[in-house]
């Protein structure tokens, strides 16, 4: 039993915090109900976590069941229905973290702080886990403090200072604020990175060029989404303005900032560098699309950047930029909020971010109808990623042929890359895509690479011979994940992480992903145990077509990628683990036989497989 179960909670306080929040997310013509997860987000930001009578006032609040709310709060894992510590500790699980020696850090501050995995301290003071991934790949490893803040470059010398603190009590506002700096890291620089951010200048010419000619730039730039599918935008943005809308209701802009994917991490240093530049091509597709209304979907481990992007939008509105009639043009009314995620990362999926910001659990819709015609309340909307918008607002200020002019004629403009791992130099390069592999290794200072992971777990992993391939839709398609492994990496180990990654992210809709990730974890567990066969090697290959063949959405598809790649480009890493010449179990058959000689009361050779074999 968890010792802190028994702490009690502050029942009058937390009812409070419950009314407070509900009065502020309280919006004229905005049903509650759809503000739920970010009501759950705010009210935990008080009292710590969920009890079931705190769930309770917010369901009355929103005008939703217990059972409704409970079961949306239960969807997402920074939202939590047991105590956790006052000082709640999540270390980054990404692969780079990991071979940077995250787990042995965080034993030792399980020590230090005398609380075992999994529970908290028995005064309720700490708890310490993990999360998949914190987007700080490139200054690893990294923790995550209350779902608010973030530390990096972790060592055993801050680890030691850091339990002296947690144990004195200091608040985390008062920790050194080192340990606490992101560093942006750009490497290299290029239409998007380069420059300046826009204060009006992209908005100011898509009014003097009219709706329908800045939606035909876009078209003429060539421009695809950045998220990794590559649909091209423009055509994306004329079905939605095409498209009709419910009565009453508009066409709606939404931002994914929901960079999930491990070893991603280049939309948080526009979000940090080019919120202007963002939020300007958030008011273009508005202008082309005649919405009244947008958001942004900030991945929760994000939660550091809030308050510098609410300052943004703020200099915005009182700049004329957003709100009613914008630019003094009348009838362009257009703003923008912010929904900060909360550890989901299927809701990377656009109908599954739609869902969650529809205040429901993260899961993914059937399509069609897709979100251009019926997305966020049934309305036409348009979702782009944070660079897809970036590079749009470029494009209204400078126009599709200069865009056009970078990269390769089916793959325009430029791609940024989020490099990390086994480099010299790991951070952000911008490069125009048809850039090859082998340039952005030797760039980065990887001379010795193995493999790189392109476009993250759910992407492809190359091996040496492979560098030369190039990174643009008719090759090599990509998130921005760039993970570099030397000849020191142990490739099964890699994709077993990631299995672990895909199993534990799993919005358990469909039975073959939900299943199938996990099974996939206990194949391979098995073979690192020593028990591996030709057998399970069979089993894999089957596991790995069922999930590519079967699940709900396209995440559950390429949840076996890695292994798929590592058994075929990687092959001796398995056959090392392959080595018993015919099927055996993961665990002592005969020992779990031994009840039913006990009752039996038989010994005798007949009750022993061992013996009888």
């Amino acid at each position: 039993m968890n010792p802190a179960a028994s702490i009690p909670f502050d029942a009058g306080a937390a009812f409070a915090a419950v009314e407070q929040v509900l009065a502020a997310r309280a919006v004229p013509g905005r049903a509650l109900r759809h503000e739920l997860v970010q009501i759950l987000r705010e009210v935990q930001s008080h009292t710590g976590w969920l009890p079931r009578a705190v769930l309770g006032r917010i369901a009355a609040g929103v005008g939703l069941t217990p059972a409704v709310v409970q079961g949306v709060a239960g969807f997402y894992r920074f939202l939590h229905l047991e105590p956790v510590g006052r000082c709640h500790l999540l270390w980054s699980d990404n692969v780079t973290d990991r071979q940077a020696g995250s787990r042995v850090l965080a034993r030792e501050l399980h020590r230090r702080l005398g609380v075992a995995p999994g529970l908290v301290r028995a005064d309720g003071l700490a708890s310490i886990g993990t999360t998949s991934c914190t987007g700080l790949g490139d200054q690893g490893p990294a923790l995550l403090v209350n779902h608010h803040r973030v530390l990096t470059r972790m060592d055993s010398e801050r680890v030691a200072e850091l339990a002296d603190l947690v144990l004195a009590e200091v608040p985390p506002a008062e920790w050194p604020a080192e340990w606490q700096r992101v560093d942006d890291n750009v490497q290299r620089a290029d239409m998007l990175l380069a420059a300046a951010p826009l204060a009006g200048e992209a908005l100011r010419a898509a009014l003097a060029r009219g709706a329908e000619a800045t939606l035909g730039e876009i078209e003429a730039s060539g421009l695809r989404g950045r998220g990794g599918a590559g649909f091209p935008t423009g055509t994306k943005w004329r079905l939605a303005r095409r498209a009709a809308v419910p009565e009453g209701g508009t066409r709606v802009v939404v931002c994914n900032a929901d960079e999930g994917e491990p070893g991603t991490f280049k939309d948080r240093v526009l979000l940090a560098r080019q919120a202007h530049t963002l939020f300007e091509g958030m008011a273009v597709a508005a202008w082309v699309l005649g919405a009244r209304q947008g958001f942004v979907y900030l991945r929760g481990e994000y939660r550091f950047l809030l308050e510098a992007l609410e300052a943004v939008l703020a200099a915005r509105r009182a700049a004329g930029l957003l709100g009613k009639g914008i630019l003094g043009s009348a009838g362009f009314d257009f703003d923008i909020a912010i929904h900060v995620g909360c550890g989901a990362y299927v809701c990377g999926e656009e109908s599954a971010l739609i869902e969650s910001l529809e205040g429901k659990r993260g899961t993914p819709r059937i399509r069609p109808p897709y979100p251009v015609t019926h997305g966020y309340l049934g309305q036409p909307t348009v979702v782009n990623n944070v660079e897809t918008l970036c590079a749009a607002a470029q494009i209204a200020r400078c126009g599709g042929a200069w865009f056009a002019r970078s990269g390769t004629a089916a793959s325009s403009g430029t791609k940024i890359h989020s490099v990390s791992g086994d480099v010299a130099r790991p951070g952000v390069y911008e490069y125009p895509f048809g850039v090859s592999v082998r340039e952005i290794l030797e760039a980065a200072g990887a001379p010795d690479a193995q493999a790189v992971q392109v476009g993250g777990p759910s992407g492809v992993c190359l091996a040496a011979h492979e560098f030369d391939r190039r990174i643009d839709f008719d090759d090599l398609a990509s998130t921005g994940a760039f993970t570099v492994f030397d000849r020191t990496r142990d490739l099964f180990e890699v994709a077993r992480g990631y299995a672990r990654f895909f199993a534990h992210e799993s919005c358990g809709f469909c039975t073959p992903c939900r299943v199938g990730t996990e099974l996939i974890v206990r194949r391979m567990d098995k073979l690192a145990a020593g028990f591996g066969s030709l057998f399970d090697e069979a089993e894999l290959h089957a596991l790995e077509q069922l999930l590519h063949g079967s699940t709900h959405c396209g995440l559950g598809a390429n949840a076996s990628n890695p292994l798929r790649d590592t058994l075929a480009r990687f092959r001796p890493a398995y056959e090392r683990r392959l080595v018993q010449p015919r099927f055996v179990p993961a665990f002592d058959l005969d020992a779990e036989l031994e009840p039913a000689r006990r009752v039996t009361g038989r010994d005798d050779p007949g009750a022993h497989l061992e013996r009888m074999a």
